[in-house]
């Protein structure tokens, strides 16, 4: 059974600790990512490797940066260039790009040359490298940016919303986060707004709320965007 352990920060070492603010894992680490399909991505030094919940080294501390498994892969850094490799160690795609996002949904974001695409787990472009920008995929939808403005693509590489925000989020029980001017709202599936954007600080949605701010004022609101409590 898993121990649920989560990162946390005493004084400039990283830890992790149980679901009762336990601590389990010494803070002993530069930096220290949250567990994922099993182990975490840890900073030793000036090198990044791999833990399992007993703090033994899974992949050795041998990569310039590292991101969290998912798929089955995880996205490391050597030297300039990025690549993905399994538990095993194995560089399943090759070190290539510029910049790599976790995958998710079997699909990842990734950079070359200042453009940005998707990739498959095969390691091939599936959707071209065309954007300025690019979040990975959440719900069957990925935000990306042309020029200045950020948009919805699907997993075919078709516009859901057509770029028209200032920054836009990853979504999260069917609804984003979006903002529009400085304000921020929310945009379902279809790319609709469904919560007019007016708050100055927004959360995604979690166990069907999200806290928001409106100037100095923090409140929640359901997913109609009528305020909690």
């Amino acid at each position: 059974m898993t121990k649920k352990l989560e990162p946390f920060q005493l004084g400039e070492k990283w830890g992790y600790k149980d679901q009762k603010g336990l601590e389990v894992l010494e803070a002993k680490f530069d930096y220290a990512r949250s567990f994922s399909e099993g182990i975490a991505a840890v900073k030793f030094g000036d090198k990044w490797g791999y833990i399992n919940e007993s703090a033994g080294e899974v992949i050795p501390f041998w990569y310039d940066k590292a991101g969290n498994f998912s798929d089955g892969l995880a996205r490391v850094k050597v030297s300039a260039q990025w690549g993905y490799i399994d538990k095993n160690r194995k560089m399943v795609i090759p070190l290539q790009f510029d910049w790599a996002g976790d995958f998710s949904e079997k699909i990842a974001p990734v950079r070359v040359e200042e453009k940005y695409g998707f990739i498959n787990l095969l390691g091939e472009i599936v959707i071209p490298l065309q954007f300025d920008g690019a979040y990975k995929f959440s719900q069957g939808l990925a935000g990306v940016k042309v020029i200045n403005k950020w948009g919805y693509i699907d997993k075919t590489g078709r516009f859901v919303k057509e770029p028209y925000f200032e920054e836009a989020d990853i979504f999260s029980e069917g609804l984003a986060r979006v903002q529009l001017g400085n304000k921020w709202g929310y945009i379902n599936q279809k790319g609709e707004i469904v919560i007019q954007p007016q708050f100055d600080e927004a959360d995604s949605f979690a166990d069907s709320m999200a806290k928001v701010k409106l100037g100095d004022d923090e409140r929640y609101i359901d997913p109609m965007g009528d305020f909690m409590w």
